[in-house]
């Protein structure tokens, strides 16, 4: 729901008004570039477009692997694959780390707030 209910907001309420508030700016920003004085002058230069998208690609594979590995074995391979890529940081610094990482996130959102969060065919394996 995204109302208020007897005891409160529920549980869509903040998600939901979140949304709104960010679709309203996205609307005013998109309406003044078109006003914009220099509309036709480029957003972005050939450089940062791929800086851009050495980030939002693999995010997008990311979320792609969630649904099919779980996400502590996409977050794993996600932080390993751009701390090489991106970070130029050695295979086993990287491995882990990013083991260290996904070891903390299960322990705090499976084992202390008790939120099951996606899980893959690895996970099942272990009982998860």
């Amino acid at each position: 729901g995204t109302g208020w209910g007897d005891d409160g907001p529920k549980s869509g309420y903040f998600p939901f008004y979140s949304g709104l508030i960010l679709c309203f700016s996205a609307a005013v920003s998109v309406f003044q570039a078109v006003r914009a004085k220099n509309a036709g002058e480029d957003f972005v230069e050939k450089g940062q477009a791929k800086l851009i998208m050495a980030v939002l690609i693999p995010t997008i594979l990311y979320t792609i692997v969630i649904g099919l590995l779980g996400i502590y074995v996409a977050s794993m391979l996600f932080i390993t694959v751009f701390m090489v890529w991106q970070g130029k940081f050695s295979w086993l610094k990287s491995i882990f780390i990013s083991a260290m990482v996904v070891i903390a996130l299960w322990l705090m959102f499976e084992v202390w707030f008790k939120v099951p969060l996606p899980k893959g065919p690895l996970e099942a394996l272990f009982g998860y």
